[in-house]
């Protein structure tokens, strides 16, 4: 007996016959979105910081990536963040905990993190390891599907930015 797929959908008003896959995809983006934000903030209060927000979270991880100095601008592009209040509030808090530090060179303020947010990050890896990456191995998941995977929501970011842009025309 044939058995037809079942579509589990964002908002079933807005899965049109053409569509339906997106809403689908939209889904899983909503989960997966607010799966992350809680294992991020689970893993930081497991690393001894439980006052970080999601987003100060990925903005000290942002600043430690590479071992570089970053500005406002930079951690915004990369993070794909519109509103760089919302970072600039983060930094102030994580320069506030000691975690990161600044510096201005002209009219511009660099960020890298202090030895405790380095420290911070790699315990935060250490659990990440332990708590995330071994569950995975179970799942026995093709590393090189996942990269896919990983470069496709990229892509479709791009067409969300690019239709974000055409709405704001409207």
């Amino acid at each position: 007996m044939f058995m037809k797929k079942r579509r589990i959908v964002s908002s079933r008003h807005l899965a049109s016959a053409e569509g339906w896959q997106l809403s689908e995809f939209e889904y899983g983006l909503i989960i997966a979105y607010n799966g992350f934000n809680r294992w991020m903030t689970k893993c930081m209060i497991a690393s001894g910081y439980p006052e970080l927000s999601s987003l100060e979270i990925l903005v000290l991880h942002n600043v430690n990536h590479r071992e570089r100095q970053k500005r406002l601008t930079d951690i915004c592009f990369l993070l794909n963040i519109d509103d760089s209040h919302t970072v600039n509030y983060a930094l102030k808090k994580l320069l506030k905990a000691g975690l990161i530090q600044s510096e201005k060179r002209g009219k511009e303020m660099f960020y890298s993190t202090t030895e405790v947010g380095f420290e911070l990050c790699d315990k935060y890896r250490e659990i990440r390891e332990q708590c995330l990456l071994d569950g995975l191995n179970h799942l026995e998941v093709d590393k090189d599907q996942l990269s896919e995977m990983a470069a496709m929501m990229r892509t479709l970011s791009g067409l969300y930015d690019q239709a974000s842009r055409a709405a704001s025309s409207l």
